[in-house]
């Protein structure tokens, strides 16, 4: 370790850093990029967990009705989003290019694909409400519709995030076993 205060060793005058070795650029790529995944997991997963609780809470009629209306259709098919969350998390620690495939091919099918329907499935409720300015499902005294609408713009944007930063991880780990492989 290097101290900016003290002695410096005889001989140097502080610019003779440039033989020393370098973290090549995939790997700090894949260390930024793994970051950046996990914390789109944990956005995703309380995402998630929102999610869970409503359909939960209104399939065990914990509270009435009133408060918290039953889910739509697209909320069923999203509770499988666990799935490729935790193949993403599974492929981090060890570089798992196959967990890590996995899991953006079932981030289109089992996150995406149920947001594009839910869009389309509400969309004649939101626009009812926007017209008229009456809404028939609830949560917690708010119109389920936009409260729904706020959570999946959240979750395109996650989940778009998401398969961006690991397609980058992708290139960068597969890169790294080009070379590997070359050598």
């Amino acid at each position: 370790m290097t101290s900016r205060v003290g002695p410096r060793a005889a001989g140097t005058n502080g610019s003779d850093f440039k033989h020393r070795e370098k973290v090549a650029p995939h790997y700090q790529m894949s260390a930024s990029l793994k970051s950046e995944v996990r914390k789109l997991n944990l956005v995703h997963f309380l995402i998630w967990l929102l999610v869970a609780a409503q359909v939960t809470v209104s399939h065990v009629n914990l509270v009435s009705h009133d408060i918290v209306s039953m889910p739509y259709q697209w909320e069923y098919p999203y509770l499988l989003s666990l799935l490729p969350l935790l193949c993403s998390s599974l492929s981090l620690p060890k570089n798992n290019i196959s967990y890590l495939v996995i899991s953006m091919i079932s981030a289109g099918l089992f996150s995406i694909a149920p947001l594009i329907y839910g869009g389309m499935e509400m969309f004649p409720v939101a626009q009812q409400l926007y017209r008229n300015g009456k809404a028939y499902r609830f949560i917690f005294g708010f119109s389920a519709v936009a409260v729904m609408y706020l959570i999946m713009v959240v979750a395109v944007q996650v989940h778009a995030l998401q398969l961006y930063y690991m397609k980058k991880l992708l290139d960068s780990w597969f890169s790294a076993t080009q070379e590997k492989k070359r050598k």
